[in-house]
């Protein structure tokens, strides 16, 4: 098998890992090497500059030795298996950067042989990256759950972040799909992880030209709609790990059936992509909102509206809040209105100390009115000829047709699109062809 058919297969099953992100992290080469990171760097998407940022995103084997039934590479699974050469990984990585296709490395990998043989391989091919092509691009390295802690060190060492996929969010559907993972197995080297990540704070490596381990953090992947857990629960682990383990982001993967298992959705089940939204929006108002799990999500109501967003959903359940005072009420609070930001927070904050704002004002500081008009007052007044109820601001927060669907009690869904190194328009089979060749 050559090169460009190994790449064909690994790319492909490297599709389901959605835990890429913006590397964090800035850094350039030293003389003589060549790549750099930059911190606003996004897998598959683009700068704040217009600039497409992109990584290879490959495994360094599809063949695995363990058998978790929502995995396409699970041993029991008949499908084409390939596995690259610690040099033959760098070379390409090294050959598509320099032309120009590639930005960084995301790089994961199957269980050969058993886990610490796995980490093995990959520590070579980005030792000969680092090493021997001086390469200090971004790189995303996928840490190997069982492998011993020294391997998991070397690859720290090599890397800019490391995730550990925890993939379900209980351990008794992880023990029912996975039985050859365990909780333990996940957590223990995200654990050691944190602490090695947190050395690079000390005495010992504030040192200009001190190697950092992975000093763009480390993050991991929920896979979504595999099994019963309900948002309540994925959102109460998430914020627990994003406390305990510091974790830079927690991504979630609407599952995608591969399997005819009884024990998962049927095959022609649609990936539940609008829960997964939902799930990333709930993430972001952890995040940088101050939010907490219990708030969003209780245990009388353990799912989010999938017509709205889970903030508008809150703010709708909890109308006793309302309406604020846009003048007077505190940044925190101000954080809690829908169609409200971070950035307008921050410039009604800065504007109201040289007068009183109106809605006029407020349009002009980049407030979506919209939403926001049904949960704030300006001056004691609320806008021109608005009624504010829940079932208004509702209609309002959705479509005509959402809203009617609501009513109604019927799903919504949306049809899955996942992203291929050989889908138009990125590379053709001849152009990759040509960049293993030397063609071009």
């Amino acid at each position: 098998m050559d090169v460009f058919d190994k790449l064909k297969i690994l790319t492909d099953a490297a599709k389901y890992d959605v835990a890429c992100t913006s590397s964090g992290v800035d850094k350039k080469a030293a003389r003589g090497g060549m790549g750099n990171a930059t911190a606003c760097g996004i897998c598959h998407s683009f700068a704040a500059d217009g600039r497409c940022i992109s990584l290879l995103k490959v495994l360094m084997t599809n063949a695995c030795t363990y058998d978790c039934q929502y995995c396409v590479n699970r041993r029991s699974n008949d499908t084409p298996r390939a596995a690259f050469t610690p040099r033959e990984l760098a070379e390409l990585t090294i050959n598509f950067y320099r032309r120009n296709y590639i930005e960084g490395l995301f790089l994961s990998s199957g269980i050969q042989r058993n886990p610490d043989y796995t980490c093995e391989q990959m520590i070579e091919a980005l030792r000969i990256l680092r090493e021997e092509y001086r390469f200090s691009g971004y790189i995303h390295a996928k840490a190997i759950p069982g492998a011993d802690s020294l391997l998991i060190s070397r690859l720290g060492m090599l890397a800019d972040r490391m995730s550990v996929n925890i993939e379900l969010p209980s351990q008794s559907s992880l023990k029912l799909l996975a039985p050859d993972k365990t909780k333990h197995s996940i957590l223990t080297p995200m654990g050691y992880i944190q602490n090695r990540i947190r050395e690079n704070t000390t005495d010992l490596v504030r040192y200009r030209h001190a190697p950092r381990f992975a000093p763009a953090g480390q993050s991991t992947q929920m896979i979504v709609g595999a099994t019963p857990e309900t948002d309540f629960q994925i959102l109460n682990l998430t914020e627990g790990l994003y406390k305990k383990y510091k974790l830079k982001r927690v991504f979630f993967s609407a599952y995608m059936p591969v399997s005819d298992s009884a024990l998962l959705p049927a095959l022609d089940t649609k990936p539940p992509l609008l829960r997964e939204h939902r799930l990333y929006q709930a993430d972001w108002l952890l995040r940088f909102y101050g939010f907490s799990a219990n708030e969003l999500l209780d245990a009388g109501h353990q799912s989010f509206n999938p017509y709205i967003d889970p903030k508008c959903n809150w703010a709708l359940n909890h109308m006793e809040h309302f309406p604020m005072e846009v003048n007077r009420a505190p940044y925190t609070e101000l954080l809690r209105i829908p169609g409200i930001g971070v950035t307008s927070a921050k410039r009604i904050v800065t504007a109201r100390r040289t007068g009183p704002l109106n809605f006029d004002g407020l349009k002009k500081l980049g407030v979506v009115l919209k939403r926001a008009q049904y949960f704030i007052t300006c001056g004691g007044r609320t806008a021109d000829g608005l009624k504010i109820t829940q079932d208004a601001a509702l209609r309002s927060l959705m479509s005509d047709t959402a809203f009617g669907m609501y009513r109604q009690g019927l799903p919504s869904g949306s049809e899955p699109e996942q992203l291929s190194l050989f889908e138009q328009p990125r590379l053709t089979q001849e152009d990759v062809r040509k960049c293993l060749t030397g063609q071009i």
